[in-house]
């Protein structure tokens, strides 16, 4: 079964051009790491899950840092000066040039939007009543100061109104506006073209264009987030290490359900990429860093840390063992305490069982490193 959001040509708005101001860090926020992986390349890899035709990147403070771990991904757009959200969007408008489908406005430090509700929205804007704009909206515990999304029970939005702006009853309504938006490209620009500033910040703000939609006559539509969790914005250091918390708990319920024993649960760290077989033991304290398979039946003891490691069946690992990038090691192999081993081969049977470091070499199988053993360069 097509829908709507398969048959339609598809493109993306992420906004990314604010300071960043509480974060307190010379490194742009969305490019802060969750799970080893870059807060804006989380969210890039969900919408390259859609397939989009065109993707860009509306860029502001700490430019240069997003254009460079962008690359050729996504085009870049410059935001001077930010005069607010809808603004942000408008600087998109040449490069979705000629472009005539759907188009999505994500923001790069809400960076755990799942592609199916990226789709949902889509489908939602080819729906029989056939909305200017859809809405993600969500329900938090506590609704703070979000902007508000006043809508029937159908989803058919009635007014949005930013928290400074709403009066009491609207401050009361539970549903709240993750800004996240979807809109056929050309109803998209031709309304923010008549977006205005008349505003308590003084700026341009995208839901907006719901609102003049709507007093067009035109309906729009809000769609309800499954969890809070997927839509929260991350503008701090201690917002950050939740968001980590909140990813390591998932993966690790994951790594459970597919079969893997973590002693430990809450001890363990997992990469965005880690890969673990069956029947895999994690006793507590390990972390993994990017670019780690495990195969099946290993065992990984205590207090280790492993990073670009790839682990075939029946090995066993640590206590205090560190694998850095370009290890490899062959079935049944064992690396014990107090080991180091970088880009080295370890073949099947071969151990290497304590107080060692191997570094660019090839250890044949079955082969014994004894205590205090160097190879380097």
């Amino acid at each position: 079964l097509m829908t709507a959001s398969m048959s339609n040509a598809i493109a993306a708005i992420i906004l990314a051009a604010g300071k960043g101001t509480r974060i307190k860090s010379d490194t742009h926020k969305v490019l802060h790491k969750i799970a080893g992986r870059a807060m804006l390349d989380h969210l890039m890899a969900s919408v390259a899950e859609l397939g989009p035709e065109r993707l860009a990147v509306v860029v502001g403070a700490g430019r240069e840092q997003i254009e460079a771990a962008v690359g050729t991904r996504a085009v870049t757009c410059l935001q001077e000066p930010q005069l607010g959200t809808g603004h942000a969007v408008q600087q998109a408008e040449g490069a979705l040039a000629g472009f005539s489908g759907d188009v999505l406005v994500l923001y790069g430090d809400v960076p755990f939007v799942k592609a199916e509700t990226m789709r949902a929205m889509l489908d939602r804007l080819h729906a029989a009543d056939n909305p200017a704009a859809v809405v993600l909206g969500f329900e938090p515990e506590d609704a703070r100061a979000y902007g508000r999304v006043i809508a029937d029970d159908d989803g058919r939005i009635l007014k949005m109104v930013e928290f400074k702006d709403a009066d009491e009853g609207e401050r009361a309504c539970r549903l709240c506006n993750s800004g996240l938006i979807a809109a056929r490209a050309a109803d998209l620009f031709a309304l923010l073209a008549r977006v205005g500033n008349d505003n308590a910040q003084g700026e341009y703000y995208l839901p907006d264009v719901v609102n003049i939609a709507i007093a067009d006559g035109r309906p729009c539509a809000v769609i309800v987030a499954g969890h809070e969790d997927e839509v929260t914005g991350i503008n701090s250091r201690a917002e950050l290490a939740q968001a980590e918390g909140r990813w390591q708990a998932a993966r690790r319920l994951r790594a459970m359900d597919e079969g893997a024993t973590l002693i430990a649960p809450e001890t363990v760290f997992f990469a965005y990429d880690t890969v673990l077989g069956r029947d895999v033991t994690i006793e507590p304290n390990v972390f993994f860093g990017p670019g780690v398979t495990v195969a099946d039946n290993v065992l990984i003891r205590a207090n280790s840390h492993l990073e670009g490691a790839r682990l075939a069946s029946g090995v066993k690992v640590g206590p205090f063992a560190r694998l850095r990038p370009g290890t490899v090691l062959e079935e049944d192999s064992f690396i014990g305490n107090f080991v180091e081993v970088k880009n080295t081969v370890l073949g099947e049977g071969a151990k290497a069982s304590h107080l060692t470091y191997l570094g660019d070499a090839t250890v044949g199988a079955g082969a014994n490193i004894g205590a205090g053993t160097i190879t380097c360069n």
